[in-house]
């Protein structure tokens, strides 16, 4: 772990194993982080952010250190995305995209950092002067997922760093060893000691200490709406601030005038890139009943050639579950849907083929005759594991769409113009693709409505949930006429 400009192990000596999702078997330890390591980590932190070289540094120079960084990451992707790939499963392709992605966001908010500017207001108290100031909330305690490790923690820690914030990181237990070997990077940047701290460890020990510790100022967190709670609850005990990215059951409306062969290609990156396990993953496939079963039959046989396999191969379609727990759960999602009546079109079982048996795999899966009120059409799964439905109308597919307690994301596939416009102000979706599917920008704001979470991640406005507003009234005259009445 680092903390404080250390590398070190837990206090307690624990250890735990990480396993590689294609094979099963273990490949690394970590340390078993607990509060004691949180505490340690967290006062790192906060001396960093109120006594350290940081808390001095000007703005430009937070940036340059920023744009530095870029640079390490842009020469160690590689190994960056191999490490991610040894622990998640996800494809090499995808995650060398990311790694090659990810110094984007730190030249972009490495070049906001000094334009971060205040206000004079022509305020309406006679002669005095008054100016809005942004300054860093603090300690800043990011809590991570698996299924994009670096990626989702660049999206917390760029704009926190910008604004002058210091950090602690929880990354999850099931996926921590790229993000060590990313927090050495910083070292060689030059970020000063205690600025960036990770501890790992598992949730109900590290991740609950980071979230109730006192000294903390602001949680962001990504994960499940489970753990967005658990997270919230801790959190409001001291009133920290709170950004949260959670899960979603996204629509995907297929219109009957769509350009299908490309609609067929956004599903399946919607759904069946990185095995389903995406929070903005299109689980939810609506389709016009006109096209519904010409557009079924094209994407059943397109996922029959997929290819399953080890995922540092550039044949490979599809990589295994991340987890044994997410394996689980998966599988066990498919028993229900076939339980409540949906129809397997495709996959709904672990393939037999020899390489595949140890790994963590479930075949690409496609149920039809899906109703909206099963449980396969409101909970995330976070697998392959696709529901069809259809629709008739437009109304009917916006209903659809936003019946649903999530609001991540939401996907359309038309040719008509009018529908490009009108649709996304009818979907309650944080982010609506219209012809594509699973874009996401540095430059983009990104976060859910109803229990997609809180806050948005991304773009200009992310910067801003790591400053707080500071009012500052200056009198000239320092008279007061009545020091009983307001001013």
């Amino acid at each position: 772990m680092l903390i404080g400009g250390e590398w070190c192990g837990s206090s307690s000596g624990a250890w735990f194993e990480t396993k590689d999702p294609y094979s099963g078997k273990p490949w690394a330890r970590l340390p078993r982080g607990n509060a004691s390591d949180v505490d340690c980590a967290v006062q790192a932190a906060h001396t960093a952010f109120t006594s350290g070289p940081w808390s001095k540094m000007i703005a430009s120079d937070r940036g340059m250190l920023m744009y530095r960084l870029a640079d390490l990451i842009e020469k160690n992707a590689q190994r960056l995305a191999e490490l991610e790939v040894r622990d998640n499963g996800k494809l090499m392709v995808e995650m060398l995209g990311q790694m090659r992605y990810i110094p984007r966001w730190f030249q972009y908010y490495g070049g906001l950092a000094d334009k971060i500017e205040g206000a004079v207001t022509p305020i309406d108290k006679g002669d005095m002067l008054h100016y809005i100031r942004y300054e860093p909330v603090g300690v800043v305690g990011a809590i991570t997922p698996w299924n994009s490790p670096l990626l989702l923690t660049v999206w917390k820690l760029a704009p926190a760093l910008a604004a002058g914030n210091t950090v602690v990181i929880k990354p999850s237990e099931h996926a921590s060893v790229s993000m060590l070997a990313f927090l050495e990077l910083f070292e060689q940047a030059g970020f000063p000691p205690g600025v960036v701290n990770v501890v790992t460890g598992f949730g109900h020990e590290a991740g609950a200490a980071l979230a109730e510790h006192p000294l903390v100022d602001r949680i962001a967190f990504t994960g499940s709406d489970v753990g967005g709670r658990l997270v919230s609850r801790a959190a409001a005990e001291s009133f920290k601030r709170v950004s949260l990215e959670l899960g979603g059951k996204s629509p995907h409306i297929i219109f009957e005038d769509a350009d299908l062969d490309a609609a067929v290609k956004g599903v399946i990156s919607g759904i069946f890139a990185a095995a389903g396990q995406t929070c903005m993953a299109g689980s939810r496939l609506i389709v016009h009943e006109s096209i519904h079963d010409s557009f079924v039959e094209k994407l059943v046989e397109r996922m029959r050639q997929a290819r399953l396999g080890d995922p540092r191969s550039d044949t490979t379609d599809v990589g295994p579950i991340a987890t044994e727990p997410q394996l689980a759960k998966t599988l066990e999602f498919i028993d229900i849907a076939r339980s409540e009546g949906a129809v397997c079109a495709l996959g709904g079982k672990r393939p037999d083929a020899d390489g595949l048996k140890e790994g963590w795999f479930v075949e690409p899966t496609i149920f039809t005759g899906v109703d909206n009120t099963m449980r396969i059409a409101r909970e995330e799964v976070f697998g392959p594991v696709l529901s069809v439905l259809k629709f008739r109308t437009d109304d009917e597919a916006v209903a659809l769409a936003n019946d649903t307690p999530y609001g991540l994301a939401a996907g359309m596939w038309s040719q008509s113009l009018e529908r490009a416009i009108t649709m996304p102000r009818r979907l309650r979706a944080g982010t609506v693709w219209v012809n594509a599917y699973r874009v996401v920008s540095y430059m983009a704001p990104f976060g859910g409505f109803k229990s997609s979470g809180i806050g948005r991640e991304n773009g200009k406005a992310a910067i801003y949930e790591y400053l707080e507003a500071k009012s500052v009234f200056i009198n000239p005259k320092s008279r007061i006429s009545n020091p009983f009445t307001l001013q």
